[in-house]
């Protein structure tokens, strides 16, 4: 029963029955609450018309590429910054306060900037992950135990070696599992960017079946999101059980 790969699917599992048995009861209008054959349907008929497979391209892209942005700028500023007070408090205090500004607040701003293309989709999702990024790589660096320092300054270890060989390794479980959890806040973004302006996306597909009343086919979109979260979730996990053995 410690099993996850029984315990999960069981969870999963019992959902579906709670949401077949409310729905083919006819307690509840089709129309709050479809029931899974029309969901399936629905979901059948937007992956045979290439539409499915379209809108969850466009989104994965737009998240790869503004997260992978984001990451990239993020592990060297916070590594700067958990490492030297100075740099810290130059940049911490600007850092904490966009920190809670809201991503979508910066939508009109990035539209009247860069137009309705790709790029203020991108860039929103750069902006909405990037501070955190930056943030919990800073406090992963702060918690180097000191021990470790010293040991490696007493061995003759100085400057660039030790951030390679001590900081870096010791971080690493704390920089994967920073970028696992704020992969979910791009998510978010990017389905909120393609609600206000996007000719594909699954929050494109969401905003249109809204406006006609398709519940069945909001129920497709939040799915396949799920399911392509909960994908990029395990390739996570997976990535830091292989590259971080020891840290288990």
């Amino acid at each position: 029963m410690r099993n996850p790969w029984l315990l999960g699917p069981l969870g999963i599992g019992v959902v579906l029955l709670v949401w077949s048995l409310i729905s083919l009861s006819g307690t509840v209008d089709p129309l709050f609450l479809p029931s899974p054959p029309a969901v399936w349907q629905a979901a059948s008929d937007q992956f045979q018309g290439g539409i499915l497979v379209g809108d969850a391209i466009a989104s994965i892209r737009r998240v790869f590429l503004g997260f992978a942005l984001s990451a990239a700028l993020a592990l060297p500023l916070g590594i700067a910054m958990g490492s030297n007070p100075l740099i810290c408090r130059l940049l911490e205090p600007l850092l904490g306060l966009i920190r809670y500004m809201p991503a979508p607040a910066f939508i009109p701003l990035l539209i009247i900037y860069f137009g309705l293309g790709e790029l203020p989709k991108v860039l929103l999702i750069f902006v909405g992950t990037f501070f955190f990024n930056t943030l919990m790589i800073m406090d992963a660096v702060k918690f180097v135990p000191p021990e470790l320092i010293e040991t490696a300054l007493t061995l003759g270890g100085r400057g660039l070696p030790i951030l390679t060989r001590v900081v870096a390794p010791f971080i690493a479980p704390q920089v994967i599992d920073a970028y696992r959890i704020n992969m979910a806040s791009a998510w978010n973004l990017v389905i909120v960017a393609e609600l206000v302006a996007a000719n594909e996306g699954l929050g494109k597909r969401i905003s249109l079946a809204q406006r006609f009343l398709r519940t069945d086919e909001i129920f497709v979109g939040l799915i396949v999101i799920g399911l392509i979260g909960l994908i990029i979730d395990l390739g996570f996990r997976f990535l830091l059980r292989r590259s971080c053995a020891w840290a288990n």
